[in-house]
C-alpha cells in the first residue's frame, strides 16, 4: 500500500511539473545580427527577428517596442513581446548611436594667402560647423607654426578636424605710377616744365619721392621726346610709365588754310547728354571715324571718359556755358575753363589744351561784359600753350533747323575738297545725332576723309569783332 501510494505521488508530480513547463517554458527569440550600431542620422532598420517554442512558430504574434531617440547619440533598447497563453515574454535588442563625423572648418579667404613681406597676417575668419553639435566655430583653437596657421575643434564625441593656411610672404606685384599728365604739348621756344608723377605700391603705399624721371625735351626743335618714369620698390620690382611731350610751331593758320584739303573734323559742342553723345559715339565706332567733343560741366563722367578711351579728342568749349560768367573778366575766362580742364584730366588724366570759346572767336555778345575782350583771349590762349579752334561750316543745329535731313543739307551743300572743313554741331541735339550717319556716308562716298582735332592741326579762326 504504501508503495503504490508513492508511485502514484510520483505520477502527480510529474504531471504538475509537465503542466508546470508548458505553462511558463519561455520562447527562444532569435534576432538576427544582434546588438546594432547606427551612425548620428541613419535611421534604423529592422533586420528581422524569430520566436519559436516547442516547435511553434509564434514570429508573427511579436509586437516591438521602438524607444530611440534619433536626435540624440547615446544607448537605445529595441524590445520584442509576444503573448502566450496568459503569459508575456520579451527580448531586447541593444541599438547604440554613434557620432564619427568630423566637424568641418570652413576658412574665410585662401588657404594659401600671399601677403607682403613687411606685413603681418590679419585672421580674415573661419567657421566650424558638425553634422552633431552644430555650431563650433567657439571651440576652434588656432595656432601658428612658422609659415603655418592650423585651426583644430574637437565635437563632443571627440572627432577631431585640423585645417591648415600657409602664409606665404613675398611682393611679385610693380608700383603703379600715374602721370600728372599722360601727354603734352608745348610751343617751340617755351620752357617744358615738368608736371610730376605720382607712385604707389601694393606693400611700400607711397614712392613718389623715389621716381626717377630721366628723357629731355628739346623745346627749340618740334617734334615729339618721351620722358621715362621708373620707381623700385623694396622688393626690387620695378614700375615705368612714359609720357609724350608734343613741341610745336607757334605758326596758326586761319579759313583760308588749304594744308588739309579735303578733310572733314567733326566737331560737336555743349555735350556730354545721355541719350544723343552715347548714340553719336556709337554711330562714330560703326563707321570707323574720329571726331573732337568741346565739353562743359554738364553730362556724365562716364561719356567724356568714353569719348577718350574711344581715340577721339575731347577739347574745352566752357565749363559754365554762361556768357556773363565768362566773358564779365579775363581772369573768369581762365577760371572757367580752369574748370572744364581739370574734370577733363580727373576723368582721362588727359590736360587738354584743345579749346573752342563759347559763341566762337568772333562772338560779340562778350562785348555786352567786357568790351575788347575777345582780342585780348585770341592772342593770349595761344601764348599760354592752347590752340583754339572755330569753324567754317555750321550745321544750324543751334537754332536754324531742328530737323535731320535740315542739318545734314546745311553739312553737305558747304563741304568742299578745295578747303579743310571744319563742322560745327551739337551733340545735345536729337536731330544731330540722327543725322550723323548720312553725314559720314556722304563724305565716305564722295571721296572726304575724317579727322580729329589735335594739337598740330592747323587752327580755323574767325574774325575777331571784339
Amino acid at each position: 500500500m504504501h508503495k503504490k501510494i508513492i508511485i502514484i505521488t510520483s505520477l502527480i508530480v510529474i504531471i504538475i511539473v509537465g503542466i508546470a513547463l508548458f505553462i511558463f517554458l519561455p520562447p527562444k527569440f532569435t534576432l538576427k545580427k544582434g546588438n546594432i550600431k547606427l551612425e548620428y542620422g541613419q535611421k534604423y532598420q529592422e533586420p528581422g527577428y524569430k520566436v519559436t517554442r516547442l516547435g511553434h512558430d509564434y514570429s508573427s504574434k511579436v509586437k516591438i517596442k521602438n524607444k530611440i531617440n534619433y536626435q540624440k547619440i547615446g544607448k537605445y533598447n529595441i524590445i520584442y513581446q509576444v503573448k502566450i497563453g496568459l503569459l508575456t515574454f520579451q527580448d531586447t535588442r541593444k541599438v547604440t548611436i554613434v557620432d564619427q563625423e568630423k566637424p568641418v572648418i570652413t576658412l574665410n579667404g585662401d588657404k594659401i594667402k600671399t601677403i607682403c613681406p613687411n606685413a603681418e597676417y590679419q585672421e580674415e575668419g573661419y567657421k566650424a560647423t558638425d553634422n552633431y553639435d552644430g555650431d563650433l566655430t567657439k571651440k576652434v583653437k588656432i595656432k601658428t607654426n612658422d609659415n603655418l596657421i592650423n585651426y583644430e575643434v574637437k565635437d563632443s564625441s571627440k572627432n577631431k578636424t585640423v585645417v591648415t593656411r600657409q602664409i606665404i610672404k613675398e611682393d611679385k606685384t610693380p608700383p603703379v605710377i600715374t602721370l600728372k599728365n599722360k601727354e603734352e604739348t608745348i610751343y617751340q621756344g617755351n620752357p617744358y616744365k615738368e608736371s610730376g608723377a605720382t607712385a604707389t605700391d601694393n606693400c611700400d603705399t607711397d614712392l613718389s619721392n623715389k621716381i626717377n624721371i630721366s628723357g629731355t625735351v628739346d623745346t627749340n626743335k618740334t617734334g615729339t621726346y618721351t620722358i621715362t618714369y621708373e620707381v623700385t620698390d623694396s622688393s626690387g620690382n620695378k614700375g615705368t610709365a612714359t609720357k609724350k611731350v608734343k613741341v610745336i610751331s607757334k605758326k596758326t593758320t586761319n579759313s583760308t588754310s588749304s594744308s588739309k584739303k579735303g578733310v572733314i573734323y567733326l566737331t560737336f559742342d555743349d555735350g556730354p547728354n545721355e541719350g544723343t553723345t552715347n548714340i553719336i559715339l556709337d554711330i562714330l565706332k560703326s563707321e570707323g571715324v574720329k571726331a573732337t567733343f568741346f565739353v562743359t560741366g554738364n553730362g556724365p563722367d562716364y561719356l567724356i571718359k568714353r569719348e577718350y578711351d574711344e581715340g577721339h579728342t575731347v577739347g574745352l568749349h566752357t565749363f559754365s556755358h554762361n556768357y556773363q560768367t565768362v566773358y564779365s573778366s579775363v581772369s573768369n575766362y581762365y577760371n572757367d575753363l580752369a574748370k572744364i580742364q581739370n574734370r577733363v584730366k580727373n576723368i582721362t588724366g588727359y590736360e587738354s589744351k584743345i579749346i573752342r570759346f563759347p559763341g566762337g572767336s568772333s562772338n560779340t555778345v562778350s562785348k555786352k561784359y567786357t568790351p575788347g575782350i575777345m582780342t585780348t583771349l585770341s592772342k593770349d590762349v595761344v601764348n599760354k600753350g592752347y590752340r583754339y579752334y572755330d569753324w567754317n561750316i555750321s550745321s544750324g543745329d543751334a537754332g536754324e533747323v531742328s530737323t535731320a535731313s535740315g542739318v545734314y543739307n546745311n553739312v553737305i551743300k558747304s563741304l568742299s575738297k578745295n578747303k579743310t572743313n571744319m563742322v560745327l554741331m551739337h551733340d545735345i541735339k536729337p536731330y544731330t545725332r540722327d543725322a550723323l550717319k548720312n553725314i559720314i556716308e556722304y563724305g565716305k562716298q564722295n571721296g572726304y576723309t575724317f579727322e580729329k582735332i589735335t594739337m598740330s592741326t592747323p587752327m580755323i579762326t574767325h574774325h575777331i569783332n571784339n
